[in-house]
């Protein structure tokens, strides 16, 4: 079990990721069905802020370490949104 070692690193790594110019956001979220499940959500400002995550050293660190704490491969949603997060109709 290397959970501690996960939080760690994916907090570190996180932060790292939201000092960067151009990231909107990154948070990580646990399944409350499944623990030890995790969900990483990241928003960059432009196609080229994404491009430019991925050249960083933090990023490149995250591609060695991550892999030793994972039980499976993750599964990835790659897409690029028209507007930001409105209110939800129902609740406005």
């Amino acid at each position: 079990d290397r959970r501690e070692e996960w939080l760690d690193r994916i907090a570190r790594y996180g932060k790292a990721c939201r000092d960067e110019p151009g990231c909107k956001s990154f948070d990580v979220y646990e399944s409350i069905e499944a623990p030890n499940e995790f969900s990483i959500i990241e928003s960059f400002e432009s196609q080229d802020a994404a491009a430019a995550h991925c050249q960083t050293d933090h990023f490149k660190d995250f591609l060695v370490w991550f892999p030793t704490v994972i039980g499976k491969a993750p599964m990835i949603l790659n897409t690029e949104v028209q507007s930001d997060f409105a209110p939800m109709g129902e609740f406005s």
